[in-house]
């Protein structure tokens, strides 16, 4: 049966049913169950595993949590689409967001250039009206799946540093490790917008389809802005999470 493996009672300290979601968890996102691949029903582990059904469902309800599978009634438990949930209550790159979910995240560059930007662009990153830019454009993955069009834009100072360095990851500790830039704040936008063809066919999405994009102008711990991007999530593979209190 594909990916369940026999477990070996008294071999760890941790419970039987997190020792079946972390197996799994690491089968679905290795690849070895294909996104909406049907995983073995509830009898079938029972019998590979060798434990009760209570402890199938501790295991299953753990996955359903964290969003990896889905059940449809009467015909077995899925697995779900990578879903990223980035909460905007900490400043973190998508990498950095996405692997402490347990997910593998990278990023294919697109193009790298310096050049005269729009005006949303100068006014955001508080620049003289001439000065030009440095924009960075990416694809970035989840579990080697498109989800995001990225365009970042950097003064020239900090963007041209980039041009001598590996891009396929976050930018974030990039600025702080290397370039001795702390990170501040960030402001954040939301909205829908209708993916125009370049998002079409680089995050695979049919005519017609909204993306969400987010506005994210990046401030040092200074104040002074230093990055503004525009990233363009699918609506099926992103949710941004917040908090809010009443006072």
């Amino acid at each position: 049966m594909n990916g369940v493996e026999q477990l070996m009672p008294g071999q760890s300290p941790l419970p039987l049913y997190v020792q079946i979601r972390d197996s799994l968890r690491r089968k679905i996102l290795e690849g070895s169950y294909a996104i909406h691949e049907r995983l073995p029903s509830e009898n079938e582990m029972m019998n590979a595993f060798g434990v009760s059904r209570i402890t199938i469902r501790q295991a299953l309800r753990d996955l359903h949590n964290e969003g990896l599978v889905f059940s449809a009634q009467g015909k077995g438990t899925y697995v779900s689409k990578p879903k990223a949930v980035q909460n905007v209550q900490r400043l973190q790159g998508f990498g950095e967001a996405m692997a402490a979910q347990g997910y593998e995240a990278t990023a294919r560059l697109l193009s790298i250039r310096q050049c005269k930007p729009a005006k949303p662009v100068i006014a955001a990153l508080n620049l003289p009206p001439h000065e030009e830019v440095v924009e960075v454009k990416r694809v970035r993955y989840l579990n080697r799946e498109p989800v995001c069009l990225e365009s970042s834009y950097f003064p020239l100072d900090i963007g041209q540093q980039l041009f001598a360095r590996d891009l396929s990851g976050d930018i974030f500790p990039m600025l702080e490790n290397f370039f001795g830039i702390p990170l501040g704040s960030a402001d954040i936008g939301l909205d829908a917008v209708l993916a125009d063809e370049e998002a079409q066919s680089l995050l695979g999405l049919k005519t017609g389809e909204a993306i969400l994009r987010v506005e994210r102008l990046t401030h040092d711990r200074s104040g002074r802005p230093i990055d503004f991007e525009y990233l363009c999530y699918r609506g099926d593979s992103f949710k941004y999470q917040f908090r809010v209190e009443r006072k």
